[in-house]
C-alpha cells in the first residue's frame, strides 16, 4: 500500500507538467544534461552578429559582437542558475511549486535585459515585449535589440526561454510563433480591464 500511494503522488505530481506540455505547446523540448542546456557556440554568436550588425550601418560593430557575445553566454549563465534540466513549461511548473528557484519567461527577459543594460550600449536599444496576452495561451516575455532609435519591430527577439535554455533569435516581424506586442501597451491593456473589473492594478 505505501508503495501504490507513493505511486499517485508522484502521477499527481506528473500530471500538471504533462498536460501544460500537450496543451500549450509554447516551448520545445531541448536536450540538457546535469550541467544545463548546452552552450552557444562560436557559430551562434557569429550569426547573431551579423543579425544586429544588419539592423542599420548605424550600429557599431562591436557592439554588436558584445551584444550577440552576451546574449549567448549570459544564456548559459542563467540556464545554470536557474538549475535549468527540463522542457520550458515542465521547469514553469516546478518554479510556481518551489521545486525550482528561477527560470518562467519574464525572469529570462528581465535578467537578460538587466545584464544588457550594463554594456550602455550607445548604438542599440532594447525593448520589452509580451505575446499572448489577450488570448488563452501562455503569455510569453521577451526582450528585443534594436538599432537606435528604432522601435521594437525593427529589431531582433532573444528569447532564451523558448528552447529551455539555449538561445532563440529571429526578427521580430519574422517571428513565426508569437506575435509581440510592446509590454507598456500590455500594461496599460490589464490596467484598463483591471479597472472595468473592480480590481487593484497597481501591479502594471
Amino acid at each position: 500500500m505505501p508503495a501504490m500511494m507513493h505511486t499517485a503522488k508522484k502521477l499527481l505530481f506528473l500530471l500538471p507538467m504533462l498536460a501544460l506540455v500537450f496543451v500549450a505547446g509554447c516551448g520545445s523540448p531541448v536536450t540538457s544534461t546535469k550541467d544545463g542546456p548546452p552552450r552557444g557556440t562560436l557559430a551562434d554568436i557569429a550569426a547573431l552578429t551579423r543579425a544586429i550588425q544588419a539592423l542599420g550601418p548605424e550600429v557599431d560593430p562591436e557592439e554588436a559582437a558584445r551584444a550577440a557575445r552576451i546574449s549567448c553566454e549570459y544564456t548559459h549563465v542563467l540556464a545554470l542558475q536557474y538549475q535549468i534540466t527540463d522542457p520550458p513549461l515542465i521547469h514553469n511548473t516546478k518554479v510556481n511549486m518551489g521545486i525550482k528557484p528561477r527560470g518562467l519567461c519574464k525572469d529570462w527577459a528581465d535578467d537578460i535585459e538587466a545584464r544588457l543594460l550594463q554594456e550602455n550600449f550607445q548604438t542599440l536599444d532594447l525593448h520589452r515585449a509580451i505575446a499572448n496576452a489577450s488570448n488563452l495561451r501562455i503569455e510569453h516575455s521577451t526582450t528585443i535589440v534594436s538599432r537606435r532609435g528604432d522601435d521594437m519591430f525593427q529589431g531582433i527577439v532573444v528569447d532564451p526561454w523558448r528552447n529551455g535554455g539555449v538561445l532563440h533569435w529571429t526578427k521580430v516581424l519574422e517571428d513565426d510563433k508569437y506575435v509581440w506586442v510592446p509590454r507598456r501597451e500590455v500594461f496599460a491593456m490589464k490596467r484598463a480591464r483591471a479597472q472595468r473589473q473592480g480590481k487593484f492594478a497597481k501591479q502594471y
